[in-house]
């Protein structure tokens, strides 16, 4: 019977164990939950203002990146201005080549005017001659 007797108390033991094992649980159970029922309100407040915080980031990335898609859209516009000017002097180019060339057609022109002003005036004479 002795031997039976150690059971029980080491039955016994173990259930005492067992019971303080669930008290110090519960007891940590409840310190956590008040810290996180309070803490709630806190972490809330941490989120909101990182949420506020990412949100005026990326605003300003926003506003980074429109300035410089409008300075590239500035660039782009100049640069089209810019080649449209040089196609206009290349045609300018062209067009004054052409002016040249009207102009020294012109001056032939005149000279054959003025060559057909005179065989017509030697052509009067020579009709008024006879």
């Amino acid at each position: 019977m002795a031997g039976g007797g150690g059971n029980k108390k080491i039955l016994a033991s173990f259930v005492v164990l067992m019971f303080l094992g669930f008290v110090v649980y519960f007891r940590l159970w409840t310190i956590d939950y008040r810290v996180s029922s309070d803490e709630t309100e806190l972490i809330r407040r941490q989120f909101d203002l990182a949420n506020r915080e990412a949100m005026d980031e990326s605003a300003e990335w926003r506003l980074k990146y429109d300035v410089e898609a409008e300075r590239s859209n500035k660039c782009m516009n100049k640069l089209k201005q810019m080649k449209g000017s040089f196609e206009e002097d290349g045609n300018a180019a062209n067009i004054n080549q052409k002016l040249v060339m009207l102009q020294k057609e012109n001056i032939a022109l005149v000279e054959r005017v003025e060559a057909l002003k005179q065989e017509l005036e030697a052509e009067k004479l020579k009709c008024s001659l006879q």
